[in-house]
């Protein structure tokens, strides 16, 4: 039996580049001020969701809420086995919180519509709340399996999942459609595809249009361009508020509740250090003082 997926990434900025020009004034993060990369997490969820397509049959529709160049996660889910991608950006959503995030989220995923299995990773390493796969289902009305680490059984209308948990794992049953958030241990996420990337390397949403025409003035026009495109389904489907129907006081500051009111920088500084000889007697001097600092 076949199984139809919809998973939600998000494209975050580098955190292992952050300076003190990557907040704010209002406490929403400085995206320009870093680089941006395809959120860790949100490839586990899209190899699992690209495995039970292998394994089951179905397909993938990778979502993304961001600006337009948010596309980029969208280009490299295609290369990686994606079936379908789609964009939705809108500046009235800007600042949006987890609350009003998975509200645009959930009315996304409501359009897809026609899906067995929601797929995301367990949280962004922006934010770090873990918050919004929860809060999807819960507007969705979706049973949930967060920290997901293994599909175990899939088959007449249920999943059976393991669940990687601090002091252990844990299998549970679950009925479809159901949402999992998934876990770093889950896989190992599949590299970009050189036949894939070769095939969707025009892949491109209607804001992509005046840099590909420069790159290929044999198009001449950008009307020419979508028609070439969308017959060959490499055109990026983009949404906005209009096309969800959303009630806008619910996104974007005005509709989240969280606020930032401090962000302190915490700079590490080295303590005294101590050089043990590269022989036996050095390693053992080097594991008993780890003993008395109860590191071991």
């Amino acid at each position: 039996m076949p199984y139809n997926s919809v998973v939600l990434v998000k494209q975050v900025p580098d955190t292992a580049h952050i300076t003190g020009k990557a907040m704010n004034d209002d406490g929403t993060v400085n995206r320009a001020a870093l680089p941006a990369i395809f959120n860790p997490e949100d490839l586990n969820a899209l190899e699992m969701a690209l495995q039970v397509k292998e394994q089951y049959g179905g397909h993938v529709t990778v979502l993304t809420m961001g600006p337009p160049r948010a596309a980029e996660v969208l280009r490299e889910a295609l290369y990686r086995g994606a079936d379908r991608v789609i964009l939705f950006t809108d500046r009235k959503t800007a600042g949006s919180d987890t609350q009003a995030t998975s509200y645009v989220l959930k009315c996304a995923v409501e359009k897809v519509g026609d899906y067995d299995l929601v797929f995301c990773g367990r949280q962004a390493i922006d934010g770090d709340t873990a918050q919004v796969g929860p809060q999807v289902a819960e507007k969705l009305g979706l049973p949930q399996i967060t920290c997901a680490e293994a599909i175990e059984e899939l088959r007449e209308g249920q999943i059976v999942v393991r669940r990687a948990l601090p002091l252990g794992t844990e299998t549970v049953r679950c009925s479809l459609p159901c949402l999992l958030t998934v876990v770093a241990s889950a896989n190992r996420p599949r590299p970009p595809s050189a036949r894939r990337m070769m095939a969707c390397k025009l892949a491109a949403t209607p804001f992509d249009y005046p840099e590909l025409l420069r790159r290929w003035p044999e198009f001449e026009t950008e009307t020419a361009l979508d028609r070439y495109l969308t017959e060959r389904g490499l055109k990026i489907d983009v949404w906005d508020g209009t096309d969800l129907g959303l009630e806008y006081g619910r996104v974007g500051l005005a509709g989240s509740p969280t606020r930032v009111l401090k962000v302190d920088l915490v700079v590490l500084h080295s303590r005294d250090s101590k050089t043990f000889a590269a022989d036996e007697s050095g390693v053992a001097a080097l594991v008993q003082e780890l003993v008395q600092e109860y590191v071991l």
